[in-house]
């Protein structure tokens, strides 16, 4: 089986789970799952995750991700983007560069989000989107969300491209909705590439015809990305002896006389057997360092 997370470029027309599904012909493996969806006309990065790494799909979710956008002044849909039927059209021939600019730096921070009908979100056991569809609108309660950066690419009004570092839940077209309404012509938007999640790049991603011709060629796993990879940033402990191999295997605390010392203290750690595999996150509670995500297989 292979344990470890596959960056993928995501291309227009398909879902998510489309990507999950093609890959599973791919490495003919079951157990894959994608981490943070995109839509379907979205492009860009769709870290996927194969074997014991579908353990961190959550901490991917979790994770800030980086989109580039265009917003389209003047326009306003039902979806938030142009996909959507269109709602309203009004002049925005009256802004100018500066005013927008400013305008979209407001943005900046936290924010509370009104989510958008057309979204998976459920709302009394029933995704928003079908309700959507059977044209409903229902209440939705703003959330929480957290823009870290703004920087705009190039402006050519009506349109605006600019790039966005945000929190988990953010919504990209409901920030271009936002923004239209701030200026008072209303907006929507156009395209949307993601192009960071985590330590994911765009540059790095790969196209499911690169990822079957690597399989072709005996090269698969060059592009998988080993799951202790993504947490770089805990020191590694190293087991000692097999008596911390027993321990460790089997998911019990282990004492620090059975690791060879580290230096740094922290509030986990990359653990690694005698061989030098990985098993797992740890914590230290009481001068034991305990589990707290395995990854450890025996049948690896």
């Amino acid at each position: 089986m292979i344990n470890g997370i596959i960056n993928v470029y995501k291309e227009a027309g398909f879902t998510s789970h489309d990507v999950v599904a093609k890959l599973r012909g791919i490495t003919k493996q079951k157990k894959i799952g994608h981490t943070v969806t995109l839509d379907p006309d979205a492009t860009g990065v769709l870290p996927v995750c194969l074997g014991r790494a579908t353990k961190v799909a959550g901490l991917l979710t979790d994770t800030r991700k980086t989109y580039e956008c265009i917003l389209l002044l003047g326009v306003t849909t039902d979806t938030q983007d142009t996909s959507g039927i269109v709602l309203q059209e009004r002049p925005w021939e009256m802004l100018c560069n500066e005013p927008v600019t400013e305008t979209i730096r407001t943005f900046l921070g936290p924010q509370m989000q009104i989510p958008p009908m057309y979204s998976a979100l459920k709302k009394d056991g029933r995704k928003l989107y079908e309700l959507a569809r059977e044209g409903k609108v229902v209440e939705r309660e703003p959330r929480p969300v957290h823009i870290y950066e703004i920087n705009i690419l190039e402006m050519d009004l009506p349109r605006v491209r600019f790039s966005v570092t945000c929190s988990r839940g953010t919504y990209i077209r409901t920030l271009c909705h936002d923004i239209g309404e701030k200026l008072g012509c209303g907006g929507c938007m156009e395209k949307l590439v993601r192009t960071e999640v985590g330590p994911f790049r765009l540059a790095d991603a790969l196209h499911l015809e690169e990822i079957e011709h690597l399989r072709d060629e005996g090269d698969l796993m060059s592009c998988i990305t080993p799951v202790d990879l993504l947490f770089a940033d805990c020191p590694a402990l190293y087991a000692a002896d097999t008596e911390a191999d027993r321990l460790l295997h089997n998911g019990n605390p282990v004492s620090r006389v059975h690791l060879r010392e580290g230096s740094e203290r922290a509030d986990k750690y990359r653990i690694y057997d005698t061989r030098g595999s990985f098993v797992g996150l740890f914590y230290e509670r009481q001068e034991m360092l305990r589990p707290d995500v395995m990854f450890y297989d025996a049948e690896s």
